[in-house]
């Protein structure tokens, strides 16, 4: 029997722990809120759909109570205050960071063997505080931005190339912010052919810089973070884990040594399997991604600072 507890029953929360139902990747699935009702009411609509869809994963919803996540697999924390138009995901880290340390605390008591996967913003942050709270083995915390950037990656080369996006290759690895991701322009390919001997240069440089600024466009438009993509995302990582996939995902992960880094989580290229995080795969980057990439990381250190 699997378990999964998403933490957080917003919107990021409950895409995540409805995909993870219609996908049927868990046998169980909790999602917990501290608002009164709120992950009941989603967990009975969710449930409600399961003689539509023909799924069997079973859905509960709780508030506060974690005793009721005792188990789980994976959790998945969601929990923590989403963007407003105009805002940085860093500008998220006073308030966030004392709810994703309260929540990691509560979750590892009733779950101690739980890999954590880490949705809430600033992520790479968020994700480097989990670390330096509970001193888990690194294969066991794994912060989702780069499987949300990828994602987006491989949408926008889709939709510049006329292609299904299912047979694109498009991977971001840096940290989870706007001006901090690194989209890979020269691994981009369709069906094998690189994406650069496809489009422009000055096409393929707007496919990334589109990329970067993915989120904060659907900010805009939305008035809030999105959703739909980063729960899928956080779904697609709890899948490749539960489901020992081994598959490649870019994933903020510690680094001790890796790209030039240590004591910092930021994206890379993870396999994900049962055990987590279970090798970071070090592409063979060209200077100008290596500058980019210690620019990045210098970002993402000077945001974990302000932890202190």
């Amino acid at each position: 029997m699997s378990k999964v507890t998403v933490v957080g029953a917003g919107n990021v929360g409950a895409t995540c722990a409805n995909v993870l139902v219609c996908n049927q990747v868990a046998d169980e699935v909790v999602l917990l809120d501290i608002k009164e009702g709120v992950s009941e009411g989603k967990a009975m609509d969710i449930m409600q759909t399961a003689s539509i869809l023909g799924t069997n994963t079973r859905l509960t919803g709780v508030t506060n109570d974690y005793a009721a996540t005792e188990g789980s697999d994976v959790v998945v924390i969601t929990s923590g205050i989403p963007r407003k138009p105009g805002m940085t995901r860093e500008e998220l880290i006073g308030v966030n960071a004392g709810i994703v340390r309260s929540v990691t605390e509560n979750v590892l008591a009733h779950s101690p063997n739980a890999i954590i996967l880490c949705v809430s913003n600033p992520m790479d942050t968020m994700t480097y505080l989990i670390h330096k709270v509970t001193n888990l083995p690194k294969n066991r915390i794994i912060g989702m931005g780069g499987a949300l950037d990828s994602a987006r990656f491989r949408y926008f080369l889709s939709q510049a190339l006329g292609a299904n996006a299912n047979e694109v290759e498009g991977i971001v690895i840096g940290g989870h912010g706007d001006t901090t991701m690194i989209p890979l322009k020269r691994y981009a390919a369709y069906r094998g052919i690189p994406a650069s001997s496809l489009m422009p240069a000055e096409q393929l440089d707007k496919v990334a810089a589109d990329t970067m600024v993915g989120g904060a466009t659907l900010t805009k438009l939305l008035g809030t973070s999105a959703w739909y993509a980063p729960g899928a995302a956080a779904a697609q990582v709890v899948a490749a884990v539960l489901g020992d996939q081994k598959r490649m995902i870019s994933c903020s992960a510690l680094l001790e040594g890796e790209y030039g880094e240590k004591d910092l989580c930021i994206g890379v290229p993870c396999i994900l399997g049962r055990n987590g995080i279970e090798k970071i795969v070090e592409f063979d980057l060209n200077e100008e991604e290596k500058a980019l990439f210690a620019a990045s990381a210098a970002a993402v250190h000077k945001t974990n600072a302000a932890l202190a």
